[in-house]
């Protein structure tokens, strides 16, 4: 008697384990972020995670053995690497991954840092709107500071002479950018990187672009991945890399050629079911 009461007493939590055990499981939590790439509140401003998917072959900000030549203090830029160093003590530096110029569009030589700015505003060049008027014409008249602003975080301002080169270091609105050649000519970094960097730099910091033999010598020879990220080469996923853009190449101007004459391109029969 005892136990049948137990077991009608049991039967209600025995049914919502039952129903738990049948319900659809929950959407999957998103990877958790690197240390570092966390959102941070900055002001009213909540800047997003960095997914840890875009640092598989963009390096997480660290300090790394430094092998070059310049002082302590330095800010040295390697658009080839694409990969920006602050120069420490002790033949250390920090480590970030940046997002470069496209080919012709990038800055030379060297500069100073003659302005800092916090959500800075932003105003395309005249040239820039002049240039990529699809890219640039609707900000003709500038943009407000803000996660949607292209300088991102923070912004440093290189000048040479006293004069500003309108060439910044900055954050972006485009995190899916960093590693690749795509900006007008700026250094883009990670908004929680550009955050770190510019706590680490008074005005007046040096910075140095290296130039491509210098490149080499330090870093060694870079490829691009099929996204266009700049990784060490390998002879192996560079070969597979480019077999893979041919295929591409070829699908693509299959679909060209189809759609110009109104047919269809050639697809693989579907799978039996």
């Amino acid at each position: 008697m005892i136990a049948s009461r137990l077991l009608l007493r049991a039967l209600p939590v025995l049914a919502l384990f039952g129903l738990a055990a049948c319900a659809p499981p929950g959407p999957p939590k998103p990877p958790a972020p690197l240390p570092g790439y966390e959102a941070v509140q900055d002001g009213d401003i909540t800047v997003p995670q960095v997914p840890p998917h875009l640092l598989t072959h963009n390096d997480p900000r660290g300090q790394v053995p430094y092998a070059g030549e310049e002082a302590p203090g330095t800010i040295v830029v390697d658009t080839h690497a694409r990969r920006l160093y602050l120069v420490e003590e002790g033949g250390t530096a920090m480590r970030y991954s940046i997002a470069v110029g496209r080919t012709g569009l990038g800055f030379r030589g060297s500069a100073t840092v003659g302005r800092k700015e916090q959500w800075p505003a932003w105003t395309p060049t005249a040239n820039m709107v002049r240039t990529y008027p699809e890219m640039y014409a609707e900000y003709a008249g500038g943009l407000p500071g803000g996660l949607s602003n292209p300088l991102g975080a923070r912004a440093l301002y290189l000048y040479r002479g006293g004069k500003d080169t309108y060439y910044r270091i900055h954050g972006t609105s485009d995190i899916g950018s960093i590693g690749r050649a795509t900006s007008a000519g700026c250094i883009r970094l990670f908004n929680q990187d550009i955050m770190d960097l510019y706590e680490r730099v008074p005005y007046g910091t040096r910075v140095k672009v290296r130039t491509k033999e210098e490149s080499l010598r330090l870093e060694g020879e870079i490829m691009e991945d099929l996204d266009g990220r700049a990784m060490r080469y390998d002879p192996v996923l560079a070969a597979e890399i480019e077999a893979q853009r041919a295929a591409l190449a070829a699908a693509e101007a299959e679909a060209a050629a189809a759609a110009a004459s109104g047919a269809q391109p050639a697809t693989d029969p579907a799978p039996a079911s």
